[in-house]
């Protein structure tokens, strides 16, 4: 593949690992990760360069849960770290499925998964406002006891009880970008910014500090595919095609919007604040930022969809 083959950076989310209640086990994800890995390397054959980026919101929980039912046994775990930790487990898990694809189809590529930075500021409004719920329920006595305990911010999530919130603050760099950069133009498949990247800030003295918060996943894929010069962002979620009015009897399937069909929709909210609305503000910002097309589209459809085949192409106008 040459230097210059176009480049799509790939957004999956966490959840995709996850099928079902009965299909949890790190087995189980590994076995949907394998499938997912399929479609990418569909992408590798079609001449596509690609960046893979991942969530890791479900796995963020698991690894905090057993942090919780640890705290009368060890420390437990800052948000920094767990990121990390699920970062190198979860890149490990791609990379691995990646390998064994090439191998099955006999192509001479690589892959490498980097645990990737991306910084915040400290003075983002969402540090006042911490809204982002981690971790399991817990009833409100508990909730308090641990807030003072721990400095937790808690809140009450109506109908599942009280629960951790942190920040969600935006992303401002990429501070790996260079290496991803190098790896991309060494012919490299990069798995990339997994969970939206470690949030860090700089403090006074310019050094890297981590932070308790978690950067949303799609936000930082569309900050990552601005700051490589990508061709083309791929957010791949549930649905084959964004729908207006989803769920309800006048549902309706879109194959294609122009940036300010996106952008009225958007601001009419048409796109749920918590599934399809993050996906299509990130493809929002790609374009604004010079981005050629945006895709919103299922795994199963990547390759057909970068051919305009399938999925929703969002196109600057």
């Amino acid at each position: 593949m040459t230097a210059n083959a176009r480049l799509a950076v790939v957004a999956v989310g966490g959840n995709a690992l996850i099928r079902d209640e009965q299909h949890r086990s790190i087995a189980d994800q590994y076995d949907t990760a394998r499938e997912t890995v399929r479609y990418v390397v569909d992408m590798l054959e079609a001449g596509w360069r690609v960046v893979f980026t991942h969530g890791s919101g479900p796995q963020m929980g698991f690894i905090l849960r057993r942090s919780e039912l640890a705290l009368h046994e060890v420390i437990p775990v800052p948000m920094d770290y767990a990121g990390a930790d699920l970062q190198g487990a979860l890149g490990y898990m791609f990379v691995r499925a990646l390998r064994n694809e090439f191998r099955r189809r006999g192509l001479k590529r690589e892959a490498a998964a980097v645990v990737t930075q991306v910084r915040v500021d400290l003075d983002d409004p969402g540090f006042r406002d911490p809204t982002k719920p981690i971790g399991s329920p817990m009833d409100e006595a508990t909730a308090r006891k641990r807030a003072t305990d721990l400095g937790w911010q808690v809140k009450e999530d109506p109908g599942r009880g009280w629960r951790r919130v942190v920040p969600s603050p935006k992303p401002r760099e990429i501070v790996d970008l260079e290496v991803i950069r190098h790896l991309v133009g060494e012919g490299y498949v990069v798995v990339a910014c997994g969970g939206g990247g470690i949030p860090v800030i700089r403090d006074a003295q310019g050094d890297l500090q981590g932070v308790e918060a978690v950067i949303d996943k799609d936000t930082a894929s569309s900050l990552l595919a601005r700051a490589l010069g990508a061709d083309r962002l791929v957010v791949a979620t549930g649905v084959e095609r964004v729908a207006l009015d989803y769920g309800k009897p006048t549902q309706r399937w879109l194959d294609r919007l122009t940036l300010a069909e996106a952008k009225q929709l958007y601001d009419a909210e048409q796109f749920d604040k918590g599934s399809m609305g993050p996906k299509i503000a990130a493809v929002i910002e790609f374009l604004e930022g010079g981005g050629a097309e945006g895709i919103i589209t299922d795994p199963r459809h990547l390759a057909p969809a970068l051919a305009g085949k399938a999925g929703t192409r969002i196109v600057p106008g």
